[in-house]
């Protein structure tokens, strides 16, 4: 009697401890650029579904600010996806990754409502010349913590080439804040100030993450503002599609890209290009099983189908580069 009274209390213990194990949430956490916050919204929710024990928590800022936070403030984090694949590049590897695939694109749009001034007006070539106009305001965000706002810069400033017009970037942006365009060596260079010294004037909104925008203009408080139309698509805005010589978007207009530049007040360079984005595992990540199959979620039919819903084209297969897991292999080409 006595040995089956213990053999009863160890299956009760042993039914304790396994409940505790199996109901205990397990938080993956996810550092992203604003303008992924819909598309990861789903992925987290599916991925969720299939994981009940997860609770993924997102973080959305500008893809700088987001990286900063991994090497800078040194944050714990299972994910990291930025705007620009080239700040996981430039700024985590090799000390804080050593990996990153390439999986979405974007272009750059001008977004605006129906009670924007001139929105009647507006089309692919007379738009700058509606934003010079004195009662009309607009926005970018901030190009020291969001790869959309020095991308706004360098697509303002290769309009000039396009349009054969050269006051178009020293009429909209310069008069207004205190970021100088300068010509060097074949480059147009914005070499930024730090973000308190922009000073910008009423004309202009600027704000850390694109997505802060959004509020200002259906405050009305702008007619405009430059976004990845994605975003503009997600949140039912008008938007103003642009010529693909200046968008971004196109690998076909690599070389004219790759004629402005922006050097961020840290120093860091980026040099106009295709908009890709990058996702990585760090390597301070917690929970790095989870992490890598968020990630294949992310690049797996379903995600890709997401994100081809909400208006962002995935790359398929997905680019890797460095020492993509073995577990990734499958869903990606190497770069």
């Amino acid at each position: 009697m006595k040995k089956l009274v213990a053999v009863f209390v160890v299956i009760l213990l042993s039914c304790a401890v396994l409940g505790c194990v199996t109901s205990e949430k397990v938080t993956l956490k996810v550092l992203h650029a604003g303008s992924l916050s819909a598309p990861f919204e789903e992925v987290e929710r599916l991925f969720e579904e299939r994981f009940p024990n997860v609770d993924v928590q997102r973080e959305a800022a500008g893809s700088t600010k987001t990286i900063r936070k991994v090497t800078e403030l040194h944050k714990e984090a299972d994910i990291v996806a930025s705007a620009d694949y080239s700040l996981v590049q430039d700024m985590m590897m090799p000390e804080y990754a050593d990996w990153y695939i390439q999986f979405a694109k974007n272009s750059i749009v001008i977004a605006y409502t129906n009670d924007s001034r001139y929105a009647e007006e507006i089309n692919q070539d007379n738009w700058y010349e509606i934003l010079r106009r004195p009662d009309v305001k607009f926005g970018f965000s901030n190009p020291n913590d969001d790869p959309c706002g020095y991308r706004s810069q360098m697509t303002i400033q290769l309009a000039e080439l396009y349009y054969n017009d050269s006051s178009i970037y020293d009429d909209l942006i310069e008069k207004n804040t205190n970021l100088r365009m300068t010509f060097e060596n074949g480059a147009y260079i914005l070499r930024m100030p730090n973000s308190e010294e922009i000073n910008p004037s009423d004309k202009i909104m600027i704000r850390s993450m694109e997505m802060e925008l959004i509020h200002g203009l259906d405050a009305h408080e702008i007619d405009y503002y430059f976004i990845y139309r994605s975003v503009a698509e997600q949140h039912n805005e008008r938007f103003l599609e642009l010529p693909p010589q200046i968008d971004l978007s196109s690998v076909d207009y690599a070389d004219t890209y790759k004629k402005a530049q922006v050097v961020q007040s840290s120093g860091n360079v980026i040099t106009g290009k295709p908009i890709v984005y990058g996702i990585t595992v760090p390597k301070n990540a917690e929970h790095r099983d989870l992490a890598i199959e968020f990630v294949k979620l992310v690049l797996s039919e379903d995600g890709q189908k997401i994100f081809d819903e909400l208006g962002q084209p995935p790359i398929g297969p997905a680019v890797g580069s460095g020492n993509v897991p073995q577990e990734l292999m499958t869903l990606i080409c190497q770069g």
